[in-house]
């Protein structure tokens, strides 16, 4: 087992993580999130058969007290670079990539959104995402999360088009527009009750 000696936050594990997989495949599942029974051999079977190098798939919300929202959270049928660009539309604990069609990727060693950054990454250079629709896990919400501040993620957002993605002040104020029409006008429709 791989442990920090003080919390480093997620991008750092993962990377360590990363670095002593042997794997093909390298999907992330944090602790408090669950996977369905059948999510990795369903993913591994698409990705096979489409001859992909990135898979996600749509997923469950379920509240911080354990009580099921009955929301779910419907993944696009497929999601290219500058799609993404406008907004994460790869819930973590859904992705899946190939090592040998995209090479090993790292996180960004930021405290927030890394894993945006770390799907940005594997998009660039594994091609376009494809997705499965049936739902293959479960993500809790949490209070204090960056998702649930706004103002916060709107400033962690900022950080991957600025200082991970490396764009000027200028195209990151932009990318940031285009985030927020993205986010506040298309990417809500994608959560759906069930």
């Amino acid at each position: 087992m791989l442990t920090n000696q003080k919390n480093k936050g997620a991008g750092i594990s993962r990377n360590l993580g990363i670095k002593a997989a042997k794997g093909r495949y390298i999907a992330f599942l944090d602790a408090d999130d669950v996977w369905k029974p059948n999510k990795l051999q369903t993913q591994l079977e698409f990705m096979q058969q489409n001859k992909i190098a990135v898979c996600f798939s749509s997923y469950e919300l379920i509240k911080e007290n354990g009580e099921r929202k009955k929301e779910l959270v419907e993944a696009l049928p497929f999601v290219t670079y500058q799609k993404l660009l406008k907004s994460n539309y790869i819930g973590n604990l859904t992705g899946i990539y190939d090592t040998l069609k995209a090479g090993k990727i790292y996180s960004p060693e930021i405290r927030k959104r890394q894993d945006w950054g770390f799907w940005l990454e594997a998009v660039k250079k594994g091609g376009t995402a494809r997705s499965i629709i049936e739902p293959l896990a479960v993500y809790w919400l949490r209070r204090n999360s960056v998702s649930g501040n706004k103002i916060k993620m709107l400033k962690y957002n900022f950080n991957i088009y600025h200082k991970v993605l490396g764009f000027s002040f200028y195209k990151s104020l932009r990318c940031m527009l285009m985030f927020l029409k993205e986010h506040f006008f298309v990417k809500q429709k994608q959560v759906k009750a069930f």
